[in-house]
């Protein structure tokens, strides 16, 4: 197995909309909506840290894109998460762009849980709570142990230097979601490839093109996909999570079709990228921080608290906006109806005021209040799952690996949503 790193290509310079010249600080607010500045970590936490300590919440408004105020404080992301009654996910809960915003409106909008809000986001996530509850991932645990060994399995067999971020940590998680859906194995290549098109649409090496109508052409052969498979499992359901979804009732009434398209894109996706993102993040902070392989190595009760440290330090999904429908204070600004809220989560935790030496890497570190799950009635559903993926993975790898040392740049995709290493060149030996 080999590598390959590239470089990230940088963006077009940033302007504001009203035509005046950026302030220092709006420089700083432009890498949390500039997707190639997800690519430089030193210049990104720099500018997150100068908000943090002179703007906590500081408005920004870009040609090209709809007005936001950027949250960067701890404190202020886990205030507008409680309350959703002020706050809320519609109509924007991802940055885009406004040319973006406009065709995907015109074809029809992604209905996602992280799309909606409560009542009918508590409804359709009642579908599937179950599933991911602790209790019932149990039923999973040999088959997620077995797909952990089969990947660890293939690593230690490789030659030389392995991308352990496309070969090893994108496929296992991958395996384990798509099974839980009923999903063919054929279908996963396809599955990996839409999806890194759907989160890196800003990346030139995953994106499929950079034209509004381009990036919304991957919603559509997602729906295409989704909609064969919910006619399929309508008239020939089985026991898996997919037919749970195409024959989902709410109060007596089957769910829009809509609604089911999105579920199965929201399943699909989110259920492995942002676990692959961890695992990768996890094996690089690792290999970065040899103490602290060691320190997990001879001390393996400390698993859960260096996967949620694992989780803290990579946090995959960097923001979600929230929408104000009220007026309302959070630490000291106030927000009007209609004001935007990106809540930046890669920001609140590496919050000094949250955590002891927030840039240390930390496998014992307790207490650890992340919000990389988000918080509230969004909490992330796969977290259980999540977790158990990435402790599966490491008690096969910790007991096996001798050394691991990276070979090479670890590359970062440009994303300023979900912002994974889709390159991580890393040479290990093994016991």
């Amino acid at each position: 197995m080999t590598a390959v790193t590239t470089e990230p290509t940088p963006a077009p310079e940033a302007r504001r909309a009203d035509g005046q010249p950026l302030t220092e600080l709006d420089q700083a607010a432009v890498c949390f909506a500039d997707p190639a500045a997800y690519t430089d970590e030193d210049r990104w936490f720099a500018a997150a840290a100068r908000l943090r300590a002179e703007a906590p919440i500081h408005p920004l408004h870009l040609e090209g894109l709809p007005p936001i105020h950027v949250v960067t404080r701890h404190a202020d992301v886990l205030e507008i998460s409680t309350h959703a009654d002020a706050f809320r996910n519609e109509p924007r809960a991802v940055l885009q762009t406004l040319e973006m915003e406009e065709l995907m409106a015109a074809q029809g909008n992604l209905q996602t849980l992280i799309h909606i809000d409560d009542p009918r986001h508590k409804e359709l996530r009642g579908i599937t709570l179950d599933w991911f509850k602790p209790r019932s991932l149990g039923r999973l645990e040999a088959r997620i142990g077995q797909l952990a060994r089969e990947a660890v399995d293939r690593w230690a067999e490789a030659d030389g230097v392995v991308d352990v971020a496309r070969e090893i940590a994108m496929p296992f998680p991958l395996q384990v979601i798509l099974s839980i859906l009923g999903l063919p194995e054929d279908d996963y290549d396809r599955m990996l490839t839409l999806t890194q098109e759907l989160f890196g649409g800003a990346d030139p090496e995953l994106s499929r093109g950079f034209t509004p109508e381009e990036l919304a052409a991957v919603v559509t052969d997602f729906f295409g996909y989704f909609a064969a498979l919910i006619a399929d499992r309508q008239a020939n359901p089985t026991e898996d999570l997919a037919s749970v979804i195409a024959n989902a009732e709410v109060d007596g009434r089957p769910i829009e079709v809509l609604e089911q398209l999105s579920y199965y894109v929201i399943i699909a996706t989110a259920g492995h990228d942002t676990t692959s993102a961890s695992l990768a993040g996890g094996i690089r902070a690792l290999a970065e921080h040899p103490d602290q392989l060691a320190r997990l190595q001879a001390d393996p009760s400390l698993l859960p608290t260096a996967v949620e440290e694992i989780i803290r330090w990579v946090t995959p999904v960097k923001h979600f906006l929230r929408n104000a429908v009220v007026p309302y204070d959070v630490g000291g600004f106030s927000f009007r109806p209609g004001d935007c809220a990106l809540l930046s989560y890669w920001s609140a935790n590496r919050d000094d005021a949250v955590f002891d030496d927030p840039t240390t890497f930390d496998v014992g570190r307790t207490p650890n209040r992340h919000l990389a799950f988000g918080f509230g009635a969004h909490y992330c559903l796969g977290a259980s799952l999540a977790r158990m993926e990435l402790k599966a993975f490491l008690t096969e790898l910790l007991p096996r690996l001798d050394s691991l040392t990276l070979a090479g740049d670890p590359a970062l995709s440009a994303s300023h949503f979900v912002s994974t290493l889709k390159h991580l060149p890393v040479e290990a030996t093994w016991r």
